[in-house]
């Protein structure tokens, strides 16, 4: 559903020092590696930093421009490639990301339309059915979300909106065979 841009910005998953432990090269020849993960459309990526002190969840601008402590992303990575680490921080990372970002997120609740005659964007969240999205749509008819409380008070069958939208982004992640894209690209 998103359009492709790159990415400017990327949060650090896991940070390997010494480059990956399968490569070959002699230690004093690897390359440091961050795995990160992008704030926009959530695209993993491993970059080469040009500082050793990142920490894991620090933001990093990856823009086009003046990089202070990247030098490069090499490439785009799938879920199978991340490091135990970056599979431990992908939850977390995303849910920084959400809660720092949560106008955007609130958007979905606001302004989803059917995708289909049978389904709505709404029904791709975990946990959304018929009956809670006739709940949600006659809850934002009467005037738009302003925040995941709002939500909250307003659907008491949505406890965690948040949750909902951090489980569907780690489903667009980890499977390469979804059909819809919410908040990922392809």
């Amino acid at each position: 559903m998103r359009v492709e841009t790159k990415e400017s910005q990327a949060l650090a998953i896991d940070v390997l020092r010494h480059g990956h432990a399968d490569d070959p090269r002699p230690i004093i020849k690897r390359e440091p590696i961050v795995q990160a993960i992008g704030v926009d459309q959530f695209k993993l990526l491993e970059i080469i930093p040009k500082v050793s002190d990142i920490e894991i969840h620090e933001l990093l601008y990856i823009g086009d421009g003046e990089r202070p402590k990247v030098e490069r992303v090499k490439r785009r990575l799938k879920y199978s490639e991340l490091t135990a680490t970056a599979k431990l921080e992908l939850p977390y990372a995303i849910e920084k990301i959400i809660v720092e970002n949560e106008e955007r997120f609130i958007e979905i609740f606001n302004k989803s339309v059917p995708i289909s005659l049978k389904l709505h964007m709404l029904h791709l969240l975990p946990g959304i059915g018929k009956k809670l999205l006739s709940e949600v749509l006659d809850a934002r008819q009467k005037s738009p979300f302003t925040s995941f409380d709002d939500i909250r008070t307003r659907i008491k069958s949505i406890p965690h909106p948040e949750r909902m939208i951090l489980d569907r982004i780690l489903e667009e992640i980890k499977d390469p065979d979804v059909k819809y894209h919410l908040f990922t690209s392809r």
